[in-house]
């Protein structure tokens, strides 16, 4: 296992070494990167000024050189819309995009997983076919037209709740089942599948045969030799949300990851948009590692050489 996790750390690494080889290269590529920072009213010298301070007078592979050396110490940079370091607005914002992203995780998993489950136990009756709807709505509406349409009913039409920004609980009810409802109907219609191969399986008929109760069936003999998809599908849901999701912070106006990357794109502030890119592929790539090694801890069948 040792051995099988220091592979993966080397892979991780040259995997982060390639992705900041193309975020580098994606800026010089879609233009000149002095003057897409200018405004439009800026003088050739202060473009040229702007190339010095940021050392884009210098040779690609001397930019690319400082770039990396300085990312691995956490340095990325200052921001050119805020004029602050890119990785201390990063963290300002993350907070805010934890709380939302763990409020939409709490519901995917507490409404999804027993959703999907149940269907599965019930398939073909009332509630399997209600699953399936919530499950195919969840997925096939468009996120910012579900935003909208709760806007327009609980803060609109019923006055309930606030339209957008970030306060008190309330602000956070919307955006929640928005963000969350997409994942939710991913992980139900996963469980469901998963439950469903797990529960044709003969050692599950043979438990039902001895007599086990049917609690213990679906969940200790069913439900446990279906994570493994359920880990993965859920692992990537987190990342995700800890990475901001651009277009529900935006409708909701959430001063989270997802609207600095909006607001950067906009501003093309490119330093703090490579900041933002750079954290979120490193996130994946450790969440992806995490999820491997506990396969064969779930598992005891997968054995890592």
């Amino acid at each position: 296992m040792l051995n099988y996790i220091l592979r993966r750390l080397v892979q991780a690494a040259i995997c982060l070494f390639g992705i900041s080889i193309i975020v580098f290269l994606l800026s010089h590529l879609s233009g000149d990167p002095a003057l897409l920072m200018a405004p439009p009213e800026a003088k050739p010298e202060d473009i040229e000024a702007i190339r010095v301070t940021l050392g884009l007078n210098k040779p690609l592979y001397v930019q690319f050189w400082l770039f990396i050396s300085k990312a691995v110490q956490g340095d990325f940079g200052n921001s050119i819309r805020w004029g602050k370091p890119c990785l201390e607005l990063w963290l300002m914002r993350f907070p805010n995009t934890l709380m939302l992203g763990a409020a939409a995780m709490a519901f995917t998993l507490i409404v999804g997983i027993p959703t999907g489950i149940f269907s599965a136990v019930k398939a073909g009756r009332w509630f399997d076919n209600f699953g399936k709807v919530f499950a195919l709505a969840g997925q096939s509406l468009p996120v910012f037209w579900a935003g909208l349409m709760l806007m327009l009913l609980f803060a609109v039409a019923l006055r309930w709740l606030p339209t957008s920004g970030m306060g008190s609980w309330q602000h956070l009810i919307m955006p929640t089942f928005t963000l969350g409802w997409y994942f939710t109907a991913a992980i139900t219609r996963l469980s469901r599948s998963a439950m469903l191969d797990v529960l044709d399986s003969e050692y599950i008929k043979m438990a039902r045969i001895k007599g086990l109760p049917e609690y213990v069936v679906i969940m200790k003999h069913g439900f446990k030799n279906a994570m493994i998809p359920i880990i993965t599908l859920a692992a990537l849901n987190i990342v995700t949300l800890l990475n901001g999701t651009v277009i529900t912070e935006t409708v909701f106006n959430w001063p989270g990851i997802g609207r600095l990357i909006v607001d950067s794109i906009f501003a093309r502030d490119y330093p703090m948009v490579q900041t933002c890119v750079l954290i979120a592929s490193a996130l994946f790539i450790f969440i992806n590692l995490v999820v491997d090694v506990l396969y064969a801890y779930i598992d005891p069948r997968i054995k890592y050489q």
